[in-house]
């Protein structure tokens, strides 16, 4: 055997089949952490008690609604960027398109009629910061998912990767507490949910992208 042949047997000695990804299967493992972590959510923590009043308010339906398409787009921008050929660009594009929509549709009208005073009351920092580690907490497991998801595949833009996957987990965080959270004054959940997704969204930025193989 040549020198040349003897170093490529080095080079490809233990190398295995690279399993080829299926985007479904990583979709339904989350939808089954997504599950589970409802579940437990109720089990210990249960559901506001006016949850049947509340699901009456546009308010209430318009902060649940944006973190499920928030969710759901960081999802899927995460799960198509773990193909080498993928790119998280254009969906990380529409995550700022549709949290912008969010906030303009659900705070901009209202938020500087009421002057100063009533801004600070409606914004109530104590219980808002109780809401950012309720919804950080939340998206604690949703993001450990994606870690994992991370890991098995191989991101070319990791740092956009973990992006996609910060605002998913903490999106889907937020969507977890919202069967709990008291607030759905657009001007409170604008301010405190921000806050949340930015806090998990940077934790994944430093995080995730140290997880990948490349």
């Amino acid at each position: 055997m040549s020198a040349d042949d003897a170093f490529l047997d080095t080079l490809v000695h233990g190398l295995k089949p690279v399993v080829r990804r299926r985007p479904a299967q990583d979709w339904a493992a989350f939808a089954v952490l997504a599950a589970v972590e409802i579940a437990v959510y109720l089990a210990m923590r249960g559901m506001r008690p006016d949850m049947h009043h509340a699901m009456g308010l546009m308010a209430f339906w318009w902060k649940a609604l944006s973190l499920m398409v928030l969710a759901g787009i960081g999802v899927a921008t995460t799960i198509a960027a773990l193909d080498p050929v993928g790119s998280p660009r254009h969906g990380l594009k529409a995550l700022a398109i549709v949290a912008a929509i969010a906030v303009a549709t659900g705070w901009a009208v209202d938020a500087a009629g009421a002057g100063t005073a009533a801004l600070i009351a409606r914004l109530d920092w104590r219980h808002g910061l109780e809401c950012v580690r309720f919804v950080v907490s939340c998206a604690l497991p949703a993001l450990g998912a994606l870690a994992v998801l991370m890991r098995r595949g191989a991101p070319t833009d990791p740092v956009g990767a973990a992006t996609a996957a910060g605002v998913a987990a903490a999106a889907w965080g937020g969507v977890v507490f919202t069967l709990e959270c008291p607030h759905d004054d657009p001007l409170y959940i604008t301010v405190w949910f921000s806050l949340a997704i930015g806090i998990v969204m940077a934790l994944a930025r430093v995080v995730l992208p140290r997880l990948t193989r490349w």
